[in-house]
């Protein structure tokens, strides 16, 4: 009899069906195990919106000691952070995320100091910083203030017609200041005319496209600050002799720079790309999509930026320094003399020929132990100004200068990418379109199919 049960169809498929539910269960419990211990995730937005930039993903994985972030908020509220927290929690597990609620642990709150729900603290040792917002660009200024723990400025020369870091017209280096204090940088102008000295809490000096002359003791102040092993960024303009804003040569600025192997040409870079005017670029803005190997530019291949106005270089390393080359025009374009006049000649055989360095990094040898001098030399300033700082890779590059010149390698990386903005704009005849298609077109055309196949049948 049990043999006969054992054989009966009934009694077959119901071992198989059992079996296949085991076999589907197992599955499903085994994904989920996978799921909860390795949560991954694919972002598929264009410009990876939900996924964390380069620079953070290195920041996270460097740590050599426990990171604590913890979230102070509503408990109905926590859903909101998670997901954004969760990504620093999966990239180390040195992360480690906690969630509070200062209405039921009150005295977790008044210990921390929070005064306001949705409030986020990064601790790293000792080190305790608040996040300026729960946004990546937030959490990891957190993270860096953390890391860093101490006060970078960066000081603008002015006074002699360079860009202003509180200007944010077209020309002006607002932006430029801004996207400073996010990698959390201080920014603030100095007048050498006034004091000839840097002063001491001067981290990186930035003499950005000044069209006067520098005086002499400007200059020696500038010299002495960087042989003493501080750090400079000099954008210089090509001297232009036209119009109402000419600029000068500045020859005392730029026999320094030679001296420490950076000769400053004069003359105006013209880039006969077609990419460059594809993308609606003229012949004043030098395309640049190649890199060297160095640190400032390492992270950038596949980025191209953009130099309006700029002016060519020329590098060798001297006694005491060490220079290199940064990027350079591509091999379309040329470089002419001709700067009091806008019309130039393609064709003139003065005319020197591409490629050619537009940007340098050096390093000035002190003597000194722990010590070391720094300077980037960059033939033009429009790059960095409000009307042109965001084109492609310009962003990138500004700060990745900033980084290498206050010796913090480790922070150099590909930023945070900006939400992108897809609004359609419609005028009100296309808009008069798609209401009516929406609202009586499509529904007119579903219901006469559905009448013709009511039709047919009948």
């Amino acid at each position: 009899m049990s043999a006969q049960f054992l054989k009966a169809r009934q009694t077959k498929y119901a071992a198989y069906a059992a079996t296949y539910v085991l076999v589907v269960v197992a599955i499903i419990a085994t994904a989920n195990v996978l799921a909860n211990r390795y949560d991954k995730s694919y972002d598929t937005t264009s410009n990876k919106r939900y996924s964390l930039s380069d620079q953070t993903v290195k920041i996270v994985k460097g740590l050599k000691q426990d990171a604590t972030v913890t979230y102070y908020d509503q408990a109905s509220r926590f859903q909101a952070a998670k997901d954004q927290l969760d990504l620093y929690a999966n990239l180390s597990h040195k992360v480690h995320v906690e969630y509070v609620d200062p209405d039921k642990k009150p005295q977790l709150a008044r210990e921390a100091g929070i005064k306001n729900y949705g409030t986020t603290i990064v601790q790293i040792g000792a080190n305790k910083q608040e996040a300026k917002g729960l946004n990546e660009e937030g959490i990891t200024g957190a993270f860096i203030r953390d890391l860093k723990n101490t006060t970078r400025t960066v000081c603008f020369v002015t006074g002699s017609g360079e860009h202003q870091i509180d200007d944010s017209g077209r020309s002006g280096y607002s932006q430029f200041k801004e996207l400073l204090g996010k990698d959390e940088y201080a920014a603030k102008s100095i007048n050498l005319l006034q004091k000839a000295e840097i002063p001491s809490d001067c981290t990186v000096l930035v003499v950005a496209g000044p069209s006067g002359d520098y005086q002499q003791p400007e200059v020696d102040a500038i010299k002495k600050f960087v042989e003493d092993g501080g750090r400079a960024l000099f954008m210089l303009d090509p001297p232009l002799k036209m119009g109402h804003s000419e600029v000068a040569d500045n020859d005392a600025l730029t026999a320094v720079l030679k001296d420490w192997g950076v000769a400053v040409d004069k003359d105006l870079i013209l880039d006969m790309n077609p990419i460059g005017q594809l993308a609606g670029l003229g012949p004043q803005v030098a395309l640049v999509t190649s890199y060297d190997s160095h640190p400032i530019v390492s992270e950038m291949k596949g980025t191209a930026t953009g130099f309006p106005l700029s002016r060519s270089i020329d590098v060798k390393s001297g006694s005491k320094t060490t220079v290199q080359k940064l990027f350079g025009s591509s091999e379309s374009s040329l470089a002419t003399e001709k700067l009091n006049s806008p019309e130039v000649n393609p064709s003139d055989p003065k005319n020197k020929k591409g490629p050619m360095t537009i940007a340098a990094a050096g390093s000035y040898n002190t003597g000194k132990e722990n010590s070391q001098g720094r300077f980037v030399v960059i033939g033009s300033s429009a790059w960095a100004a409000n009307s042109f700082i965001r084109f492609n890779g310009n962003r990138d590059l500004a700060l990745n200068t900033m980084n290498w010149l206050s010796s913090d390698e480790d922070l150099i990386s590909i930023r945070p990418k900006e939400p992108e903005d897809r609004r359609i704009t419609l005028t009100r005849a296309q808009m008069n379109w798609v209401r009516l298609t929406s609202q009586f077109l499509l529904p007119l055309i579903v219901v006469f199919a559905g009448v013709s196949v009511w039709w047919r049948r009948r």
